[in-house]
């Protein structure tokens, strides 16, 4: 018998992650987040428990993991758009591609649901692993697309918090609107004060042009001195 191709293999493998992680933040909103349980989450999306194993350590994991792999989609995205596009455009619509099914604004049930699942405590270390790991994964997109050293420039990182800061105000206006309102409305309207700003005090800043050689980042971020050791 024939195995599958590898890039079917992946795809199965992500669907599978993605329907496991669905059907736990849906259980979590529809039970609380405290009955729900691996083997409850794992016959939703049918499969076995032991699958659910080889995915999640945890039921807070599955939760997160909708936004983790959303946050490897918006670095894909950013390193696939044209090359001549401003930094600041390529990285919204990065970001509204990966969040292209928040189009619609959820029951006000839902939202109540999905607001009371994220504020539980339990789930606070693994969400800001999560927010740690997609901040990241944005700097090192970005670092990519200018051309730049991550490890020696900090501006792909800041850029990266500034970026993901904005995400993180739409997403807390998107849980307490009343009457609820589509999350990728929310999302465009940060994403443009950020550019906005960013315009106004950062017109000639090297994130507002192309790629930088190496010896221009060079001459204008020399490398770091040798660390003394722990302090």
């Amino acid at each position: 018998m024939e195995c599958a191709p590898e890039g079917l293999r992946e795809r199965k493998k992500a669907a599978t992650r993605q329907a496991l992680g669905i059907a736990a933040m849906r259980l979590a909103v529809q039970h609380g987040l405290e009955n729900v349980h691996v083997e409850d989450i794992a016959a939703e999306a049918g499969v076995s428990a032991r699958t659910f194993n080889n995915y999640f350590a945890s039921k807070y994991e599955a939760i997160c993991a909708l936004a983790m792999d959303r946050s490897i989609r918006v670095g894909a995205a950013l390193r696939s758009r044209p090359d001549g596009e401003p930094l600041m455009e390529a990285i919204t619509q990065a970001v509204l591609v990966a969040y292209g099914r928040g189009t619609e604004a959820p029951g006000k049930e839902w939202i109540d649901g999905v607001r009371f699942v994220i504020a539980s405590p339990a789930l606070l270390g693994e969400y800001l692993r999560t927010q740690h790991a997609a901040q990241h994964a944005m700097a090192a997109a970005i670092a990519a697309r200018t051309g730049t050293d991550l490890a020696a420039d900090m501006r792909p990182a800041i850029m990266a918090g500034a970026i993901t800061a904005a995400i993180h105000v739409a997403h807390e206006r998107w849980l307490h609107s009343d009457p609820p309102v589509a999350l990728i409305t929310l999302i465009k309207r940060a994403l443009g004060e950020l550019r906005f700003s960013s315009e106004q005090n950062h017109a000639d800043s090297e994130f507002s042009c192309g790629p930088r050689s190496q010896k221009e980042t060079l001459a204008v971020v020399p490398p770091p001195a040798a660390s003394p050791g722990p302090t």
